[in-house]
């Protein structure tokens, strides 16, 4: 029987490794772009920055010093220069996938930190283990600028899981969707016509706003913005104003919201604050060709018609009066039901005459 040689029996004292096999290493060599293991073989392992991380700008010393002891996959026993190829981040990769496949079967909620912006969607990293978040699937509603998200960490399910394939997908916008239904059959179930609520606001439009009641959109319509006219709502409000409003109506999942309080309402002591004989100042608010009305405060408006402007003959409201332009009147006729008022300013000029005329007697 022939003896081995000291070479023979130094190489026996290593033990041996294959392809795709998960070995325990202890650093001996660290560089900004390289890793050097021993690996208890009889070459040392290499990681290069490559296979340590995704980040092509890392330096790896930052990362891990000598003597630290790290578990990694063989990539190549041989690379060609007697070293043993090892990667650090496809094993935590197979180890977060595992994760995911974990969680996709069991329709786990996963919450972890958005990595990277793309350009359809975002990226997000859990246990190594990278999950792509389409742009339509990010919120419940269009995201016109993805940038907010970068760093910010969110909560997600696994819609879609074939790493092999590289699809691993995740959906945010399932997520948000139930939690508003959530929070909209908790705020119809308190909810009720009449209540006075706080809501921020969302949207403007031409013909109204849309306010933020906590999960639930109301409409707030020009209309019902004051007890005066509102010509344009955006001159009015504007999104992120806090306002406080009163429910008008409720329909199903659609809500109707007003600011015409019923304290604060002008027509509320109409009789006494209107009443038929009394003198009143206003404000010419619009014209029209059979005579101009008048805002005696705002929601309660006035006409004068172009019969009562003057003793003297007027052909158009526009002739002797101005949008804006204050003026006196009485009080002629006041029909509460209809919220109508009608003026005269003739009849001043007829009481101003006579009193002259008597005042003249008089002193004859």
């Amino acid at each position: 029987m022939s003896e081995l040689t000291f070479e023979q029996m130094l190489e026996e004292s290593f033990k041996t490794i294959r392809n795709g096999e998960v070995v325990d290493g202890t650093v001996i060599d660290v560089k900004p772009d390289e890793i050097v293991l021993n690996i208890g073989y009889k070459a040392d392992g290499i990681i290069t920055r490559n296979e340590y991380t995704n980040d092509s700008g890392i330096d790896l010393t930052t990362k891990v010093s000598v003597g630290d002891t790290m578990t990694v996959k063989v990539l190549k026993v041989n690379d060609g220069e007697g070293q043993v190829l090892l990667t650090y981040k496809r094993l935590v990769a197979e180890k977060g996938n595992e994760r995911l496949k974990e969680a996709y079967e069991n329709h786990e909620v996963l919450k972890a930190p958005v990595t990277q912006i793309l350009g359809g969607g975002l990226s997000v990293t859990v246990e190594g283990a990278r999950v792509f978040i389409p742009a339509s699937l990010v919120s419940d509603t269009y995201e016109k600028d993805l940038g907010k998200y970068q760093d910010q960490e969110i909560e997600f399910i696994i819609s879609e899981f074939n790493p092999r394939r590289n699809r691993v997908i995740g959906d945010r916008r399932q997520l948000l969707v139930a939690e508003r239904a959530e929070k909209q059959r908790e705020l119809f179930e308190r909810l009720h016509v009449g209540d006075t609520v706080e809501g921020v606001v969302k949207n403007v439009t031409d013909f109204g706003a849309f306010i933020d009641l906590g999960g639930v959109d109301g409409l707030l319509h020009i209309s019902e913005m004051s007890w005066g006219r509102v010509e344009n709502p955006k001159k009015v409000f504007k999104v992120g104003d806090a306002v406080k409003v009163l429910v008008k109506d409720i329909h199903d999942t659609k809500i109707a919201l007003s600011l015409k309080f019923p304290e604060t309402n002008p027509w509320a002591n109409a009789s006494e604050d209107y009443a038929v004989g009394k003198e009143i100042r206003g404000r010419v608010a619009r014209m029209t060709d059979f005579g101009a009305f008048v805002e005696l405060a705002p929601g309660v408006d006035a006409l004068l018609h172009v019969s009562q402007i003057s003793r003297a003959h007027v052909d158009k409201p526009s002739d002797v009066l101005s949008v804006g332009q204050e003026i006196t009147a009485k009080i002629v006729d006041l029909n509460e039901s209809e919220k109508k008022i009608s003026l005269s300013m003739k009849v001043l000029e007829t009481a101003s005459e006579e009193s002259v005329e008597e005042s003249a007697q008089e002193e004859e």
